[in-house]
């Protein structure tokens, strides 16, 4: 399964970015699928993550903000950033699963690489 993930990028506070996760076509329409963020020295932070049927689950620090989606005939998963802040500076990665929602990053077994966002204030 290989994923690559797309859309970072340097933008102002208050502006948005979509970023995207191709998945490889091995990667089934029944994964659940996740974004991550991980600024130098801290842990990897969840994000958001949907499941194969379209539930959703967001972190707090996101909610209202982000919205995940996916498109199973691309085999894509997307994250669209609003309201920017120069918190959700990070590099962005994308991650799946078999089934089922969670925000524990060691839960998903394959991983992206990530894709660099800045916010500057």
């Amino acid at each position: 399964v290989q994923l690559q993930a797309s859309g970072g990028g340097l933008v102002q506070a208050g502006t948005s970015l979509r970023l995207s996760c191709s998945a490889s076509a091995r990667t089934s329409s029944a994964y659940t699928m996740g974004w991550f963020r991980q600024v130098p020295g801290k842990e990897r932070e969840f994000v958001a993550a949907i499941s194969s049927w379209g539930a959703t689950y967001y972190a707090d620090s996101v909610k209202g903000r982000f919205t995940i989606s996916r498109d199973n005939a691309k085999n894509t998963v997307y994250l669209q950033m609003n309201s920017l802040k120069p918190e959700d500076t990070a590099v962005y990665y994308c991650a799946t699963k078999p089934s089922g929602l969670s925000q524990e990053a060691s839960s998903y077994v394959y991983w992206g690489q990530g894709t660099l966002v800045t916010v500057s204030s």
